[in-house]
Formats: C-alpha cells, structure tokens, sequence
C-alpha cells in the first residue's frame, strides 16, 4: 500500500504562500477541517433535520449535529484501525505519521459526508429524481429545450439524483469562499467522499455494487 500517495495532501489550487515561509502549523489536513467547520455550507446543515422526535421532552437533531457526532466517530474508528496496524505490525510500511493523516482525513469526511443531502434526506431525494422525470423534457434554456441541450448522462445525473455525490459537487464547485475551486480541499480529503465508481449510466440497481452509485457529470471538469 503506497501510503503517501493515498493521503495525499495536495491541493488543486496550491497555496501561493510555501509552507516553509509560513507560521502556519496546521498540517493540510487539519486545514481542511477549519475550511469545511467555518464554512457556509456547513453551517447550514443546521437547518436540515436528521431526526424529528414525537416526545415533548425531547428535542430536534439536526444534521449538523448528526455531522459531527459522524466526525468524532470516524476518527476513532480511524485511530483504532491505525493502532491495530502498527501493533500487530500488519504493514511495515505504514507509520505514526500516517496514522495521524487518516484521523484528520476521517474526521473531515465524517463533517462532509450529508452536506450534499436534500432536505428529508431519501425521500428528497426521490423527489427530487421524481420532479426532474415529470419536468426535465418541459423545461427550455435560450429557448431551447433542455434535454436538446444536455448530453445522456446528464439527463441521467438528473434523473438519478444522489445528495451523497453531490457533496462532491459542493465542495468542489459550488461552494464560491476561496475561488472557483470551491473549498479547495485536499486530493485526499476529496477521494474520501467519493464513493461512487460508476456514472448515472451505469446504474444497476439489482447489482450490489451499483446500488447506491452515481456522481455528477458536471464535476468531471473538476479534475
């Protein structure tokens, strides 16, 4: 396992000031968590619930709440992980360094991971997939038809949507705080949220593989 390229902490737009010259001390990676916890679209997972409870003496979770209870245990689960590998000496090539990357990384994932999510979280989702088939072939753009205008595999982005792969597509392009690189969050932070190694014109959902796949073609420009 080559450790130093899967944690990757390069950026698609690298810092113009080196770190050598900088007082920063923050590794990328805990530059990533500051990035994503102070950001806009975090924040705003406040507003989506993740669980409306019906006892009076209880009370609203949010998504917000949900994203960082996932965050703490990710890396947990990533510390444990990385201690079995070292005490049991699974892979020599792994090291304490690498250990502390996966729990940064973790930890980031775990804040990302439903920030792409519609509001009602699956049932969004399906209508959000159910409005795009009942309207995408009525809908015009210069005063042309929208579906003249996309490609297959858009149509299907649409027709398929996915709030998990849209976190993707958040962070790395809609989200304008920096530039248009969005966030501008590491190689390796970005490959944590994908989880979809097949397009929405593969979709198969009868194989275990495809049941939950699909990212946007939109952001095969990001790369």
């Amino acid at each position: 396992m080559e450790w130093d390229v899967l944690l990757n902490d390069k950026r698609r737009r690298e810092s113009a000031v080196t770190r050598s010259k900088s007082t920063d001390i923050r590794s990328a990676f805990e530059n990533d968590y500051q990035r994503i916890v102070m950001s806009a679209s975090f924040r705003r997972l406040q507003d989506k619930t993740q669980i409306f409870p019906l006892e009076k003496s209880d009370f609203v979770r949010t998504r917000l709440t949900h994203s960082i209870e996932v965050s703490t245990i990710a890396k947990s689960m990533g510390n444990m992980v990385s201690h079995k590998i070292i005490e049991d000496g699974l892979d020599p090539s792994f090291k304490s360094e690498h250990a502390e990357k996966i729990a940064d990384i973790l930890s980031c994932t775990g804040l990302l991971h439903d920030m792409g999510n519609p509001p009602f979280g699956h049932f969004g989702e399906e209508s959000i997939r159910e409005w795009f088939k009942e309207n995408l072939d009525v809908l015009e753009y210069d005063g042309k038809k929208l579906t003249a205008i996309l490609t297959e595999q858009m149509k299907q982005d649409f027709y398929h949507f996915e709030g998990n792969a849209q976190v993707l597509r958040v962070v790395s392009k809609l989200h304008y705080l920096f530039d248009e690189y969005g966030l501008n969050l590491t190689h390796a932070t970005l490959n944590g949220v994908i989880k979809y190694p097949v397009s929405s014109l593969e979709i198969n959902k009868k194989q275990i593989r495809s049941k939950k796949l699909g990212y946007f073609y939109a952001d095969e420009a990001i790369f």
